[in-house]
């Protein structure tokens, strides 16, 4: 049996150290390193060394009980919740850790929000018990109030066996088990294996305490972890995996992180790329810590690393998966302009961040050829600092970033035709694809209509994979686009003069022209918060509140403190922090997070001030071909001149 567990946490949990222990236990390292020591199994990278937090997600493996397990560790930092989200997108099972002073916090409920999304089954385990303010009621109290009414107290099961409050809790959610409870009986074969059903389920969430620092009661989790846990994967079944991490190595290698979901696959078998076309797999590797060995084979349920495969993405899939782009669920809700020195070129800063953003695709690097500025996007000043580190140390170049502003998105109300046509002298593609609007916080998702005799398999692939290959921009502002589906209605090619980048300026054209047609609106970052002040700022806060247009819950009141939870527009919101503290004189907690997207409160402000050129990015005309030459179809006059029929609807 193969697992992949990983480990989730707020930042300073004791999530690394917890991390150390169990490695330790499970004899996959020899001795426990430290954070501060910088000598972590898992904190590989200089940066985390120095800083001495996770920024990147990494792997262990180790064998018990003839089970093979992958052990992942990612980022507490909310700053890098978009790596530790690609990694959550390929566990069977997921250990949060909470810290037993400090409890439930923000990032902590991003975190199981997170892995509610992908249903991944946890674990949870309360560290730091051994802290003076540790009291693992109250904790408790605070993950049924804010996590799930179906986490249980399960310490019990570290002793080998189940005292009766899990005996009732299990029985409470089977009616064969509870019949026989009420009846006198007890299996405890019946009552593990509906554990184990439960757990997997996400029915309920079995809750451990100790300390990782003073190795108490990690060897007996590792244990109950081991016995709880079951996965099925058929090795046998067609191939089928799942993109999950890209890194670029020392000497500029592209290596591509997947799992395994079905099947069994082999160096040079050859596998389809997005883009349509062919490749062979190299060598393939098994990664441990920094080092990794050669593997003949990989098998469903295993992490793999393929050297120089190109194209993949984090969130494509390959074999026989099901096609689409992962909506993450972490979204930077910040953009900032690249400054670099003069003498440097703006194409080597631009190539140096791609390969950044090869790596982290919430980046979206764009140039713009309006400001003549290089764009990102971020998540906080933490990741800012990584990222001007990074272009430093792999490719000796030194940048700065201008202010941070808010991060808008676009998207439409109403389903929208567009056709794209490509015929310059000796190339021809047309598109015609219809942009219909998602559910909120659904991403861009594809969809083919178009029939295999109509327009073959291989230029629908493409034609995919162009949807997907880049950040496509509204026509409002050029911000991001985002929360619709790209329908392929049909397509054409031309037998002797289609080459594959002709589908992409079509697919391009076809998008853009739809927007044009398109009733565009604007969407903004709303943000979640939690804030605890004195009661006699309650009034003052209540009001600040509401200017921002706030939507607020019942206040928590205590005799001298209330806590009070709700939600507000990032844009609003984001300078409020700064405020709050310096009012409440440090007696105050405000935390935030990114929750979702909602239409803009101010958007024609934002408009008018953006002063968009719609003509600044991809173009929503055509080209068309007469007497041996190319010439340019205004986008309202394409559907005149196609050479498909359309027609809306």
């Amino acid at each position: 049996m193969k697992k992949t567990i990983g480990i989730l946490a707020h930042v300073d949990a004791g999530k690394t150290t917890f991390s150390e222990q169990i490695l330790f236990h499970a004899q996959a390292i020899r001795t426990t390193g430290r954070v501060d020591h910088g000598n972590a199994f898992l904190d590989i990278h200089p940066l985390e060394k120095q800083r001495g937090i996770t920024i990147f997600s990494d792997q262990a493996c180790f064998e018990r009980d003839g089970d093979e397990y992958f052990w992942v560790d990612t980022p507490g930092h909310v700053d890098f919740a978009a790596e530790m989200e690609r990694a959550v997108s390929v566990m069977d099972y997921a250990v949060l850790i909470i810290s037993a002073s400090e409890g439930v916090q923000s990032h902590t409920e991003t975190v199981w929000s997170i892995l509610k999304a992908y249903g991944v089954p946890v674990f949870i385990f309360v560290n730091k018990m051994d802290h003076p303010n540790a009291d693992l009621d109250r904790v408790m109290r605070v993950i049924h109030k804010r996590l799930s009414t179906d986490a249980v107290n399960m310490d019990a099961l570290k002793t080998g066996e189940m005292d009766d409050t899990v005996i009732e809790e299990i029985a409470g959610r089977d009616e064969e088990l509870l019949e026989m409870l009420l009846e006198g009986e007890y299996d405890a074969g019946k009552w593990k294996e509906a554990l184990i059903s439960q757990i997997c389920k996400r029915e309920i969430f079995p809750v451990f305490s100790g300390s990782a620092l003073r190795d108490d009661g990690i060897k007996e989790f590792l244990s109950v972890l081991c016995t709880y846990t079951r996965t099925q994967y058929d090795a046998a079944a067609p191939f089928g995996a799942k993109v999950y991490k890209v890194r670029h190595g020392e000497q500029g290698e592209r290596v591509c992180f997947f799992k395994v979901l079905s099947g069994t696959i082999r160096p040079r078998t050859e596998i389809v790329l997005p883009n349509g076309e062919s490749a062979k797999l190299g060598e393939m590797r098994r990664y441990h810590g920094a080092k990794f060995r050669p593997v003949s084979d990989a098998a469903a349920g295993d992490l793999c690393a393929v050297a120089a495969l190109p194209v993949f993405r984090p969130g494509d899939t390959l074999g026989n998966c099901e096609a689409g782009k992962l909506a993450f669920q972490s979204e930077p809700m910040m953009a900032v302009s690249v400054l670099h020195d003069a003498s440097v070129h703006a194409d080597k800063v631009l190539s140096c961040l791609k390969l950044l953003e090869d790596e982290d695709p919430t980046l979206s690097v764009v140039y713009s050829t309006a400001t003549k500025s290089i764009d990102l996007n971020v998540m906080g000043t933490i990741q800012l600092e990584v990222i001007r580190q990074l272009m430093q140390d792999r490719y000796g170049v030194k940048i700065d970033f201008g202010p941070m502003r808010v991060l808008y998105m676009e998207t439409i109300v109403a389903p929208s035709l567009g056709i794209g046509h490509y015929e310059p002298l000796r190339h021809y593609a047309e598109v015609q694809l219809r942009l219909v609007p998602g559910k909120r916080g659904s991403g861009i998702r594809f969809e083919s209509l178009c029939h295999v005799d109509d327009l073959a398999l291989n230029w629908q692939r493409l034609i995919c994979s162009h949807v997907f290959e880049k950040t496509h921009r509204g026509v409002l502002i050029g911000a991001p686009l985002t929360d619709i589906c790209v329908e392929l209605l049909r397509g054409k090619d031309h037998l002797k003069h289609t080459e594959g980048g002709d589908f992409r300026e079509s697919t391009y054209r076809a998008i853009r022209n739809a927007l044009m047609y398109a009733e565009s609106i604007l969407l903004e970052p709303v943000c979640r918060f939690e804030l605890r002040a004195p009661s006699d700022c309650y009034g003052r806060i209540l009001g600040d509140l509401a200017r921002m247009h706030a939507q607020t819950e019942a206040p928590d009141m205590e005799e001298e403190m209330f806590t009070l939870e709700g939600e507000a527009p990032f844009a609003a919101f984001a300078a409020y922090p700064a405020e709050f503290m310096s009012f409440t004189r440090g007696r105050g907690i405000l935390t935030y997070r990114f929750d979702h997207y909602a239409p803009c409160l101010n958007a024609q402000e934002i408009i008018d001030a953006a002063n968009y050129d719609v003509y600044s990015g991809d173009s929503p005309d055509s080209v068309f071909c007469s007497h041996g030459a190319g010439f340019v179809v205004p986008w309202n006059e394409v559907r005149a001149h196609a050479h498909l029929d359309w027609q809306e609807g």
